[in-house]
């Protein structure tokens, strides 16, 4: 076994591998970017080392600066984890020839499946079956147009370096084709530095299966039976769970047969995954499966693989790259029960998944669930990476149960000022569809509009934050507070009357009058506990309830405020980003909904769209620019010269 291994990433992965690590007695050194100073990851390992500036390839992705660090390190090896530079071959290289031992695949295998048109090429040729579509060198607008009409709409667009759902658009119609191809490519440069393309038919009801793979040096592969990754928002994972709803043996034995052929086809060695689509429409069918892409790495959702067959990927993983055979035969292996995982992120639902930055103040993870996470209470979600919290786990004997497990936990999740989509998730999980295992990698944005409605606290919750906000102004003590004010016709209230007064709140900004009802007594005799609200000793703070977050302050009777409203015509950054496309000129018309700017943050593109209808008035937006939250980048008129919603 191994002594010591440096690990090339962050976050929860970071965590996770420095936790079977010291299980097993080895040395874990940490990498760590100006962002990450104070990082759990860094706080967790035995020892750290900086290796640049808060920029991603800056620091995480310069592999030269990774590699001197190993060796400054006294690291035997040097454990990749998921993104970054874990599916780079060129850099397994060179840690292989810098005398340190890889915790992945061979960089042969990482090379020829790391490019999706030569891999769909090479599955082929193995007897895996792949999905109609082009994946050729040629690549100029017309030719690719052309193959599209071949193929027939809808299409998917995906970049043949891609992943995690960057550089991928579907296509609905070809007067769509050249926007998606150009929005495609750029993501795609960007995200992998490649801007090349392949084409595919688009799935009308498709199923995300994939299925866990593993290889020694001693010619053993085995699957490790299959996932379903299907609940989805634009191309990522939210909800995966094993084994499969809906799966029979026969078509799981032709699929994971296919899934260990394909990994044999590349001699793979060490935890990879084989990932395919299938067309769901009459049920999970073995010729309705098809090969999509291998990763060849360790996944996100490894967790549910491990819940339902005992082992511990990681372990392996090093035993592996260490020399030894494979822990188990595939004869040894077996599916115990049902596993759910829920990917809880720093992002606002109701907000188009816009991701949330800033400190956690706040932050209650479930004790009910496992728990794989980067952050703590107190620490930082940066602008600079993928805004996930946690992995939310949780192993049950049934589909039914594993859900309603899951669902309780996401709800009980406490996250602030920092936005969370734990509400969101708790929905999905209890939503009937999910719970039959009606799912697709259509079923978020199909229900998008009831799951993400904006979350609003239950007339409990309310007496709660009622009766907190009194307890909490009363006890103020040295001066006359606003709250006070207020408040000064409740000083007559007492802890176990019946008040027949009201209070008026502000709930997310929008005020709410709250009639006394309950006693503290009678809300407690309810289950409505003070720990669901905290408050500051002004009267500001915040409450939690099924997964969500409410900002909470007595009404000063304060106008509202934030950013501009549509009526004023300015479009603001939502977040701290980089502006990568500016769609319009000063002094054009557009009409309402229309792009205006496109703004990069958190690995992903965010669009900003007219108002309303009306000129560009002023355009201080600059292509490539960096650009902070709030910072006003286009400002639209009305023709009359008075914005106006419309």
């Amino acid at each position: 076994m191994i002594k010591s291994v440096l690990i090339a990433n962050r976050g929860e992965i970071a965590c996770r591998i420095i936790r079977t690590a010291r299980a097993l007695g080895v040395r874990t050194v940490a990498v760590y970017s100006d962002a990450d100073a104070k990082a759990l990851h860094v706080r967790s390992a035995d020892d750290a080392i900086h290796v640049g500036p808060s920029s991603a390839r800056a620091s995480y992705l310069d592999g030269e600066r990774i590699i001197a660090a190993a060796k400054a390190s006294g690291a035997e090896a040097i454990h990749p984890g998921y993104g970054f530079l874990s599916e780079n071959a060129e850099f397994a290289r060179a840690v292989q020839a810098a005398g340190l031992v890889w915790v992945g695949p061979d960089p042969a295998s990482i090379g020829a499946m790391g490019l999706k048109d030569q891999a769909k090429r090479l599955m082929a040729d193995a007897g895996v079956p792949v999905t109609p579509g082009y994946s050729g060198e040629r690549q100029d607008l017309d030719f690719l147009a052309e193959r599209a009409d071949d193929i027939g709409y809808p299409v998917l667009i995906k970049a043949v370096a891609g992943g995690g759902g960057k550089g991928m658009r579907r296509v609905d119609s070809a007067a769509d084709f050249a926007d998606a191809l150009a929005s495609c490519t750029r993501e795609a440069v960007a995200a992998f530095g490649n801007a090349h393309v392949l084409i595919e038919k688009y799935i009308e009801h498709p199923r995300h299966l994939e299925v866990q793979v593993f290889g020694d040096r001693h010619g053993n592969v085995v699957h490790l039976f299959e996932r379903d990754c299907s609940p989805q928002r634009r191309h990522q994972k939210v909800i995966e769970e094993a084994p499969a709803p809906g799966m029979d043996a026969a078509t799981r034995a032709a699929l994971c047969a296919a899934a260990v052929r394909a990994a044999k086809a590349v001699d793979y060695v060490n935890a990879g995954t084989v990932e395919f689509i299938a067309d769901a429409s009459e049920g999970l069918r073995a010729d309705r499966i098809w090969f999509m892409e291998m990763n060849t790495r360790l996944q996100v959702e490894h967790p549910v693989t491990e819940a339902i067959t005992g082992v511990d990927l990681v372990e392996w993983q090093l035993r592996v790259a260490s020399g030894e055979p494979l822990p188990r035969t595939q004869d040894e292996l077996a599916i115990h029960g049902w596993a759910m995982e829920a990917r809880l992120y720093a992002e606002d639902p109701a907000k188009g998944f816009l991701p949330s930055v800033g400190r956690l103040d706040h932050l209650v993870l479930p004790e009910s669930a496992r728990v794989d996470t980067g952050v703590e209470e107190g620490d930082e979600v940066s602008p600079y990476y993928d805004p996930m919290i946690a992995k939310l786990v949780v192993h049950a004997p049934t589909r039914v149960q594993a859900a309603a497990e899951l669902a309780d936990a996401c709800g009980s999740v406490k996250c602030a000022p920092v936005r969370s989509n734990a509400w969101f998730l708790a929905r999905l999980l209890s939503d009937s569809a999910f719970r039959a295992g009606d799912v697709s990698t259509g079923f978020i944005a199909d229900r998008f509009d009831a799951f993400a409605e904006p979350p609003q606290p239950s007339g409990g919750l309310l007496q709660v934050m009622a009766d907190a906000m009194i307890s909490n102004s009363l006890h103020v003590g040295g001066h006359r507070t606003q709250q006070h004010a207020m408040l000064e016709d409740l000083r007559g209230f007492r802890v176990n009357a019946k008040p027949s007064r009201s209070v008026r709140l502000r709930v997310d900004g929008a005020t709410r009058e709250v009639e006394l009802s309950l006693t503290p007594s009678q809300l407690r005799d309810r289950g409505w506990e003070r720990p669901s609200i905290f408050l500051d000793d002004f009267g500001d703070g915040v409450a939690f309830e099924d997964g969500a977050a409410f900002r909470l302050a007595a009404d000063r009777h304060d106008p509202p405020s934030g950013g501009a409203a549509a009526s004023d015509g300015a479009v603001l950054s939502p977040m701290p980003g980089r502006i990568v496309a500016v769609a319009v000129a000063e002094g054009q018309q557009v009409t309402k909904g229309q792009r205006l700017v496109t703004v990069e943050a958190m690995k992903m593109e965010h669009a900003l769209t007219a108002p309303f209808d009306g000129i560009v008035a002023e355009l201080p937006a600059r292509e490539g620019a960096q650009v902070e939250e709030g910072m006003r980048l286009v400002r639209i008129a009305a023709e009359d010269g008075v914005g106006e919603a419309q």
